[in-house]
């Protein structure tokens, strides 16, 4: 069970999310707006918080940009506003899931299961390895095998892996995907990351994409299965 803060405008909703996940085990905190939802982030430390973006005061991008200065904690965004770029805006901008209303409850859980699991595990990444179904990642000497077969990457192909085994499961935006393997400036490799992708693919016999996969305008995820 988890601390979480949920940050709504929408008083009958965060009355509903207050019973429905304290009935669940977790601890609830409520903000009406970003600049409450700010302050309770600080002093309440929650370890998830879900963010509605339209809120009264402070756009709810920008919360999730000014938490995003000073914390790493898993945020859900909620939105009555399910286009593609709203998501992307996202994401790009800190969010780690994106959920449209309505919703169920149990939807709102398994998503909180697994920002508490993808953020734990970043926690514990002290293991040099990464395993994901049958690929394996040796992150110390930038080996990488498939089941019994050596998979010989170049190093841009093999931190481009990496931070996608990392996230495996969850679509990864292109910017995200840039920015942690380019660094901050990247430039045209915009352009170059859909070369990287297809290379991987060849070398890892997935030339259908089954494995890595493209989220269409969005950017793309290595599949847990």
């Amino acid at each position: 069970m988890a601390r979480v803060l949920v940050v709504d405008d929408d008083r009958a909703l965060l009355r509903a999310l207050r019973v429905g996940l304290s009935a669940r085990g977790h601890t609830v905190a409520l903000a009406v707006d970003g600049e409450e939802g700010l302050s309770k982030a600080a002093l309440e430390d929650p370890e998830v918080v879900i963010l509605d973006l339209g809120l009264p005061d402070l756009n709810g991008l920008e919360v999730c940009h000014r938490l995003r200065q000073w914390s790493t904690v898993p945020i859900i965004v909620l939105s009555a506003i399910g286009i593609e770029d709203r998501k992307v805006a996202a994401l790009d901008g800190g969010a780690n899931d994106y959920v449209t209303k309505p919703f169920g409850m149990a939807e709102l859980e398994a998503r909180i299961r697994a920002a508490l699991r993808d953020h734990r595990a970043g926690d514990s990444r002290g293991d040099s390895r990464l395993r994901v179904g049958m690929l394996e990642l040796d992150c110390a000497h930038h080996e990488a095998t498939l089941g019994e077969r050596s998979v010989s990457l170049t190093a841009k192909e093999f931190d481009l892996l990496a931070y996608l085994a990392r996230h495996a499961g969850k679509v990864c935006t292109h910017q995200m995907i840039l920015g942690a393997v380019w660094g901050g400036s990247y430039g045209s490799e915009a352009e170059s990351l859909r070369v990287y992708v297809s290379r991987l693919r060849r070398k890892l016999d997935d030339t259908e994409g089954r494995l890595l996969r493209t989220a269409p305008g969005i950017g793309y995820s290595l599949s847990a299965d």
